[in-house]
Protein backbone atom coordinates (compact mmCIF):
# COMPACT_ATOMS: atom_id res chain seq x y z
CA UNK A 1 0.00 0.00 0.00
CA UNK A 2 1.33 3.45 -1.08
CA UNK A 3 1.98 6.06 1.80
CA UNK A 4 1.54 9.59 1.49
CA UNK A 5 3.04 12.52 3.68
CA UNK A 6 0.74 15.53 4.08
CA UNK A 7 1.87 18.78 5.53
CA UNK A 8 -0.76 20.09 8.09
CA UNK A 9 0.43 24.24 8.52
CA UNK A 10 -0.50 26.55 11.50
CA UNK A 11 -2.11 30.10 11.68
CA UNK A 12 -2.12 32.91 13.48
CA UNK A 13 -5.04 35.68 14.69
CA UNK A 14 -4.14 39.04 13.86
CA UNK A 15 -7.48 39.76 15.20
CA UNK A 16 -10.05 37.77 17.12
CA UNK A 17 -13.29 39.05 18.37
CA UNK A 18 -16.28 38.19 20.52
CA UNK A 19 -19.52 39.30 18.80
CA UNK A 20 -22.17 37.27 21.19
CA UNK A 21 -22.86 33.79 22.66
CA UNK A 22 -25.25 31.02 21.10
CA UNK A 23 -27.63 29.37 23.64
CA UNK A 24 -25.71 26.13 23.25
CA UNK A 25 -22.51 27.42 24.50
CA UNK A 26 -20.51 28.35 21.41
CA UNK A 27 -18.93 32.17 21.30
CA UNK A 28 -20.09 34.08 18.37
CA UNK A 29 -17.09 35.55 16.54
CA UNK A 30 -14.88 37.64 14.43
CA UNK A 31 -11.90 36.92 13.35
CA UNK A 32 -8.73 37.28 10.68
CA UNK A 33 -6.36 34.38 10.03
CA UNK A 34 -3.30 33.75 8.23
CA UNK A 35 -1.94 30.49 7.56
CA UNK A 36 1.53 29.90 8.07
CA UNK A 37 4.44 28.07 6.75
CA UNK A 38 4.93 26.13 10.02
CA UNK A 39 3.68 22.27 9.92
CA UNK A 40 3.12 19.09 11.04
CA UNK A 41 4.00 16.61 9.09
CA UNK A 42 1.07 13.42 8.77
CA UNK A 43 2.56 9.93 7.50
CA UNK A 44 -0.58 8.00 6.10
CA UNK A 45 -0.90 4.74 4.76
CA UNK A 46 -4.14 2.64 4.12
CA UNK A 47 -4.23 -0.29 6.63
CA UNK A 48 -7.29 -2.89 4.88
CA UNK A 49 -6.49 -6.03 6.91
CA UNK A 50 -6.68 -3.75 10.23
CA UNK A 51 -9.29 -4.06 12.94
CA UNK A 52 -9.24 -0.48 13.70
CA UNK A 53 -7.58 2.85 12.30
CA UNK A 54 -4.23 3.37 14.30
CA UNK A 55 -2.81 6.92 14.82
CA UNK A 56 -0.31 7.78 16.80
CA UNK A 57 1.64 10.83 17.99
CA UNK A 58 5.29 11.44 18.82
CA UNK A 59 4.41 13.73 21.14
CA UNK A 60 2.94 12.22 24.80
CA UNK A 61 2.39 15.85 26.21
CA UNK A 62 -0.37 16.46 24.44
CA UNK A 63 -3.13 14.46 25.42
CA UNK A 64 -5.34 12.97 23.01
CA UNK A 65 -6.58 16.94 21.83
CA UNK A 66 -5.01 15.57 18.02
CA UNK A 67 -5.47 12.26 18.46
CA UNK A 68 -9.49 12.76 18.58
CA UNK A 69 -9.94 15.20 15.89
CA UNK A 70 -8.00 13.41 13.56
CA UNK A 71 -9.97 9.94 14.67
CA UNK A 72 -13.57 12.33 14.52
CA UNK A 73 -12.45 12.85 10.85
CA UNK A 74 -11.54 9.47 9.72
CA UNK A 75 -15.14 7.59 11.17
CA UNK A 76 -17.10 10.45 10.27
CA UNK A 77 -15.66 10.01 6.34
CA UNK A 78 -16.47 6.10 7.03
CA UNK A 79 -19.96 6.55 8.03
CA UNK A 80 -21.24 9.44 5.23
CA UNK A 81 -18.73 7.47 2.18
CA UNK A 82 -17.74 3.62 3.11
CA UNK A 83 -14.37 3.46 2.45
CA UNK A 84 -14.05 -0.35 3.34
CA UNK A 85 -10.45 0.56 4.92
CA UNK A 86 -8.66 1.05 7.51
CA UNK A 87 -5.61 3.63 8.15
CA UNK A 88 -2.65 4.10 10.13
CA UNK A 89 -1.86 8.13 10.62
CA UNK A 90 1.40 9.01 12.07
CA UNK A 91 1.96 12.50 12.91
CA UNK A 92 4.72 14.13 13.47
CA UNK A 93 4.34 17.34 15.76
CA UNK A 94 5.97 20.61 14.99
CA UNK A 95 3.07 23.07 16.03
CA UNK A 96 3.64 24.08 19.69
CA UNK A 97 -0.01 22.86 21.46
CA UNK A 98 -1.93 24.83 23.85
CA UNK A 99 -0.63 27.95 22.00
CA UNK A 100 -3.40 29.17 19.84
CA UNK A 101 -1.78 27.95 16.28
CA UNK A 102 -4.48 25.60 15.79
CA UNK A 103 -2.73 22.69 15.75
CA UNK A 104 -5.47 20.23 16.19
CA UNK A 105 -8.00 21.37 13.65
CA UNK A 106 -5.53 21.58 11.27
CA UNK A 107 -4.71 18.11 12.00
CA UNK A 108 -8.21 17.43 11.08
CA UNK A 109 -8.56 19.05 7.90
CA UNK A 110 -5.39 18.14 6.37
CA UNK A 111 -6.31 14.78 7.12
CA UNK A 112 -10.17 14.93 5.67
CA UNK A 113 -8.48 16.49 2.02
CA UNK A 114 -5.53 13.61 2.52
CA UNK A 115 -8.40 11.11 1.87
CA UNK A 116 -10.54 12.85 -0.06
CA UNK A 117 -7.52 12.62 -2.59
CA UNK A 118 -6.48 9.45 -1.73
CA UNK A 119 -9.84 7.32 -1.75
CA UNK A 120 -11.03 9.24 -5.13
CA UNK A 121 -14.08 10.23 -3.03
CA UNK A 122 -13.79 13.61 -5.16
CA UNK A 123 -15.68 15.58 -2.39
CA UNK A 124 -15.99 19.21 -3.34
CA UNK A 125 -14.33 21.89 -0.70
CA UNK A 126 -18.19 22.93 -0.22
CA UNK A 127 -18.67 19.60 1.11
CA UNK A 128 -15.41 19.49 2.90
CA UNK A 129 -16.11 22.44 4.64
CA UNK A 130 -19.63 20.68 5.67
CA UNK A 131 -17.80 18.21 7.01
CA UNK A 132 -14.85 20.21 9.00
CA UNK A 133 -17.94 21.94 10.65
CA UNK A 134 -18.97 19.40 11.87
CA UNK A 135 -15.51 18.53 13.63
CA UNK A 136 -14.67 21.56 14.87
CA UNK A 137 -15.20 24.94 14.17
CA UNK A 138 -11.62 26.31 13.52
CA UNK A 139 -11.40 23.27 10.75
CA UNK A 140 -13.05 24.92 8.38
CA UNK A 141 -10.52 27.15 8.17
CA UNK A 142 -7.72 24.97 7.24
CA UNK A 143 -9.91 23.44 4.50
CA UNK A 144 -9.18 26.69 2.29
CA UNK A 145 -5.97 27.44 4.05
CA UNK A 146 -5.48 30.73 3.16
CA UNK A 147 -5.83 34.25 4.75
CA UNK A 148 -9.36 34.97 5.79
CA UNK A 149 -12.16 36.64 8.04
CA UNK A 150 -13.78 34.33 10.05
CA UNK A 151 -17.19 34.69 11.46
CA UNK A 152 -19.99 32.86 13.28
CA UNK A 153 -18.42 29.90 15.49
CA UNK A 154 -15.67 30.10 12.99
CA UNK A 155 -17.23 28.14 10.35
CA UNK A 156 -18.21 31.02 7.80
CA UNK A 157 -14.94 31.84 6.09
CA UNK A 158 -14.57 34.60 3.91
CA UNK A 159 -10.83 35.00 2.05
CA UNK A 160 -9.14 37.78 2.24
CA UNK A 161 -5.85 39.37 0.11
CA UNK A 162 -2.71 40.37 1.99
CA UNK A 163 -0.35 42.36 0.42
CA UNK A 164 2.83 42.40 1.98
CA UNK A 165 5.24 39.23 2.82
CA UNK A 166 5.20 38.93 5.83
CA UNK A 167 8.01 37.06 8.15
CA UNK A 168 6.55 35.72 11.77
CA UNK A 169 8.52 35.45 14.84
CA UNK A 170 6.70 33.23 17.03
CA UNK A 171 7.55 33.06 21.02
CA UNK A 172 6.06 30.49 23.39
CA UNK A 173 6.58 30.42 27.31
CA UNK A 174 6.86 27.12 28.93
CA UNK A 175 3.48 27.00 30.01
CA UNK A 176 0.39 26.53 27.24
CA UNK A 177 -3.07 27.73 27.63
CA UNK A 178 -6.51 26.18 27.92
CA UNK A 179 -8.78 27.39 25.10
CA UNK A 180 -11.71 26.42 27.85
CA UNK A 181 -10.28 27.80 30.59
CA UNK A 182 -9.15 31.15 28.61
CA UNK A 183 -12.96 31.58 27.49
CA UNK A 184 -14.65 30.89 30.67
CA UNK A 185 -12.42 33.29 32.31
CA UNK A 186 -13.30 35.57 29.45
CA UNK A 187 -16.73 35.05 30.38
CA UNK A 188 -16.73 36.60 33.67
CA UNK A 189 -14.59 39.23 32.79
CA UNK A 190 -17.36 40.61 30.67
CA UNK A 191 -15.00 43.37 29.62
CA UNK A 192 -14.06 42.67 26.24
CA UNK A 193 -11.88 45.21 24.31
CA UNK A 194 -13.90 45.40 21.41
CA UNK A 195 -12.21 46.86 18.03
CA UNK A 196 -13.04 47.21 14.09
CA UNK A 197 -12.11 44.35 12.18
CA UNK A 198 -13.05 46.00 9.01
CA UNK A 199 -9.88 48.28 9.80
CA UNK A 200 -8.07 45.21 10.48
CA UNK A 201 -8.41 43.71 7.36
CA UNK A 202 -8.26 46.86 5.25
CA UNK A 203 -4.59 47.42 6.78
CA UNK A 204 -4.03 43.53 5.82
CA UNK A 205 -4.70 44.42 1.86
CA UNK A 206 -2.96 48.03 1.75
CA UNK A 207 -0.13 47.12 3.41
CA UNK A 208 -0.27 49.25 6.06
CA UNK A 209 1.69 48.43 9.09
CA UNK A 210 0.92 51.40 11.15
CA UNK A 211 -2.40 50.63 10.61
CA UNK A 212 -2.30 47.25 11.55
CA UNK A 213 -0.30 47.79 14.76
CA UNK A 214 -2.91 50.26 15.59
CA UNK A 215 -5.66 48.49 14.93
CA UNK A 216 -5.44 44.59 15.79
CA UNK A 217 -6.57 43.32 18.59
CA UNK A 218 -7.71 39.86 20.52
CA UNK A 219 -10.50 39.70 23.07
CA UNK A 220 -9.42 36.81 24.84
CA UNK A 221 -5.40 38.54 25.53
CA UNK A 222 -6.25 40.14 29.05
CA UNK A 223 -7.97 36.38 30.17
CA UNK A 224 -4.85 34.61 29.36
CA UNK A 225 -2.21 36.83 30.28
CA UNK A 226 -4.41 36.27 33.94
CA UNK A 227 -3.76 32.58 33.19
CA UNK A 228 0.20 32.87 31.94
CA UNK A 229 1.70 36.71 33.57
CA UNK A 230 4.35 35.95 31.06
CA UNK A 231 2.61 35.86 27.96
CA UNK A 232 2.59 40.01 29.01
CA UNK A 233 6.46 39.60 29.27
CA UNK A 234 6.72 38.30 26.06
CA UNK A 235 5.08 41.01 24.49
CA UNK A 236 6.82 43.54 26.29
CA UNK A 237 10.30 42.32 25.33
CA UNK A 238 9.34 42.11 21.56
CA UNK A 239 8.33 45.60 21.58
CA UNK A 240 11.50 46.48 22.99
CA UNK A 241 13.27 44.84 20.40
CA UNK A 242 12.05 46.83 17.50
CA UNK A 243 8.49 44.80 16.44
CA UNK A 244 5.48 46.88 16.16
CA UNK A 245 3.32 44.46 14.87
CA UNK A 246 2.79 42.12 18.35
CA UNK A 247 0.02 39.91 19.69
CA UNK A 248 -1.10 36.81 20.89
CA UNK A 249 -2.63 34.38 18.96
CA UNK A 250 -5.76 32.64 19.32
CA UNK A 251 -6.57 31.75 23.25
CA UNK A 252 -2.78 31.60 24.03
CA UNK A 253 0.01 31.45 24.50
CA UNK A 254 2.69 32.04 21.89
CA UNK A 255 3.17 35.42 20.72
CA UNK A 256 3.53 36.61 17.59
CA UNK A 257 5.45 39.80 15.86
CA UNK A 258 5.29 40.66 12.00
CA UNK A 259 7.35 42.37 9.91
CA UNK A 260 8.52 42.21 6.27
CA UNK A 261 11.80 42.65 7.43
CA UNK A 262 13.45 39.34 8.05
CA UNK A 263 16.96 40.15 9.08
CA UNK A 264 15.01 42.01 12.52
CA UNK A 265 12.97 38.83 12.61
CA UNK A 266 15.99 36.15 12.51
CA UNK A 267 17.49 38.91 15.26
CA UNK A 268 14.57 38.57 17.41
CA UNK A 269 14.80 35.24 17.87
CA UNK A 270 18.25 34.98 19.30
CA UNK A 271 17.62 37.41 20.95
CA UNK A 272 14.80 35.35 23.06
CA UNK A 273 15.62 31.59 22.29
CA UNK A 274 17.54 30.85 25.24
CA UNK A 275 14.57 31.46 26.77
CA UNK A 276 11.58 30.04 25.24
CA UNK A 277 10.21 28.38 22.07
CA UNK A 278 11.41 30.14 19.09
CA UNK A 279 10.14 29.54 15.78
CA UNK A 280 10.98 31.72 12.82
CA UNK A 281 7.90 31.28 9.49
CA UNK A 282 6.27 32.74 7.34
CA UNK A 283 2.59 33.63 6.41
CA UNK A 284 1.50 31.94 3.43
CA UNK A 285 -0.33 34.03 1.15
Amino acid sequence: MKKIVVRSYAKINVCLDITGKRADGYHLLDMVMLPLELHDSLLIEETPRAIDNYITLDEFSMGDSQYNTVSLVVDYLNKVHPLNTKFKIDMHKVIPMKAGLGGGSSNAAFVLKAINDYKKLNLTEAEMHKIAVKIGADVAFFVKNKPARCTGIGDKVEPINIKNDYFVLLVKPELGCSTKEVYNLCDKEQNWPHGNVDTVVKALEEGDDDLLASSMFNVLEASSIKLVPEIQTIKDELKELGFKIVMMTGSGSAVFALSTDKKLIKLGAKKLENKYNVIVTKVIK
